[in-house]
């Protein structure tokens, strides 16, 4: 292993291995440090996102909405199943499972594509210099001509809900319970929020989410929150807005922990809630703990991010950042494409990373997508514009796989017909979205995606007609209005 790299890249999450492995791509002498490890100790690869994140939460929601559908949907559809139960252990293990096989995925690459793996802290001095503290202490100081900062984000704790590992969890621990609780409360109704109260609402838990803001979502466009609402609330889920956390007890009742939460209900009169679980789930912060020495010149805005110019450049010249670490939002894909762009500047292209098309997606179930403006940001900036809506419960594919809830909402430019965003509730909301994506890329119309031929019978068929429904053309729903 040499001291000296052309890169060395801090953090192997989504951000920090796929600009390793692009900038080894482009024949960059590369390194990565990751500080994670695995319940025996060993390191491993993947971060957050792949060790208690993106992957993990995802294997569990797969499991719940599996047993949900057949203990409540399989009936419907002329199945007998008997008496169903849950292993939550199983579960547990089977999640463990998809962790592991991902991380060795990334070990795997970084062998293929000749990247130094290294476990262990890093620490960014002075000049391009990188303290490699492994994992039994030892301090070794590397050299590169570039170094990415990729360290990521944790969760944020708040006072009122202090986390204990036990009763009050966060969303890491969340991810680790042995049994379903039966009273489960969720502070904070956002991505993680939803999506972890989704897992255990559906294995059997009575779930509150306590959100402290008034509106549902309010990143997203609000047609889509409205609805969105309506239907996790038809599931079991209790989403209460306008409620804020005061304080929380975790007390013994007959040999069991429980916690009491005390807020103020959207009322403005103090509430009290018991649960047998407590997950806080109120944002997550960069993670810088650490990760600059004081004359590393390296420089945090007001918020704790790491300053960074559009290319993500930091103030330290030869020092990048990319990721949950720096501005925008807290997304694997939006990490690991300024991981890509980082690389590529580095090894001399012009690479620049489009911002104003970013997808998001909440993998509730119903999965929640958008990309682009929504109605709510148009309209604050003044900009005139079209809209066209369409339901799934027009649609074939949807009504045939019992998955009829939601609807598409495309907004166009009044002037150019451009498409400026797309937003979506329904099924397969994550991968119908990426279309719209692609088509923004394009500069696409509504007209010509309205245009395209889609395969019958889709779900992607909604977004064809949301297309249409712009200009009051849908075939199959009554439209508004008609040219």
């Amino acid at each position: 292993m040499s001291d000296k790299y052309d890169v060395i890249v801090i953090g192997s999450g989504p951000a920090g291995y796929v600009a390793a492995i692009r900038a080894a791509q482009l024949g960059l002498k590369t390194a990565c440090i990751e500080k994670w490890r695995d319940d025996k100790g060993n390191g491993v690869n993947g971060g957050t996102c792949l060790n208690v994140g993106c992957i993990p939460s995802k294997a569990l929601l797969d499991s719940s909405h599996k047993y949900h559908d057949a203990k409540h949907a399989f009936e419907g559809h002329g199945i007998g199943t008997g008496d169903i139960s849950i292993d939550v252990p199983s579960m547990i293990e089977r999640k463990n499972r998809v962790v592991k096989q991902m991380s060795g995925g990334i070990t795997g690459l970084f062998k293929a594509n000749k990247v130094d793996s290294l476990y262990g802290t890093g620490k960014l001095l002075a000049n391009h210099k990188v303290e490699l503290t492994d994992n039994d202490g030892n301090k070794k100081v590397l050299d590169a001509d570039n170094v990415i900062l990729a360290s990521g984000s944790i969760p944020v704790n708040i006072p009122p809900a202090p986390v204990d590992g036990e009763v009050i969890v966060d969303s890491t621990g969340a991810l680790e319970f042995t049994e379903v609780p039966e009273r489960l409360g969720v502070i904070g109704a956002g991505v993680i929020g939803l999506e972890l109260g989704s897992v255990w609402s559906r294995l059997g838990s009575k779930v509150v989410c306590l959100e402290a803001l008034d509106s549902f979502l309010a990143i997203m466009d609000q047609t889509i929150a409205k609805e969105a609402k309506k239907i996790l609330t038809k599931q079991g889920l209790d989403i209460r807005l306008s409620c804020r956390v005061t304080g929380s007890e975790v007390v013994e009742n007959n040999g069991k922990k429980e916690v009491i939460v005390t807020y103020t209900d959207q009322d403005g009169k103090e509430a009290k809630e018991t649960f047998d679980k407590l997950i806080v789930c109120v944002g997550r912060r960069p993670y810088t703990d650490g990760l600059l020495a004081d004359d590393s010149g390296v420089k945090l805005d007001e918020r704790g991010s790491i300053y960074v110019n559009d290319l993500c450049s930091t103030s330290a010249p030869g020092v990048w950042a990319i990721g949950d670490v720096v501005r925008g939002p807290m997304l694997a894909h939006k990490g690991s494409e300024e991981g890509v762009m980082v690389a590529e500047r580095i090894a001399g292209e012009k690479t620049v990373m489009n911002y104003d098309i970013i997808p998001n997606v909440i993998y509730t179930h119903p999965e929640i997508a958008s990309v682009g403006k929504t109605e709510e940001q148009l309209k604050a900036d003044g900009e005139s514009y079209n809209v066209g809506t369409f339901p799934f419960l027009a649609i074939g594919r949807a009504v045939a796989a019992d998955e009829a809830e939601g609807m598409v909402k495309m907004i166009a430019d009044e002037k150019t017909d451009r498409v400026l965003g797309c937003h979506i509730v329904g099924p397969a909301a994550a991968d119908l979205v990426q279309q719209v994506a692609i088509a923004m890329e394009f500069g696409s119309t509504a007209e010509d995606i309205g245009l395209t031929v889609f395969g019958h019978p889709t779900f992607s068929e909604a977004v064809k007609e949301a297309a249409l429904a712009v200009h009051g053309h849908a075939i199959h729903m009554p439209n508004r209005k008609k040219r």
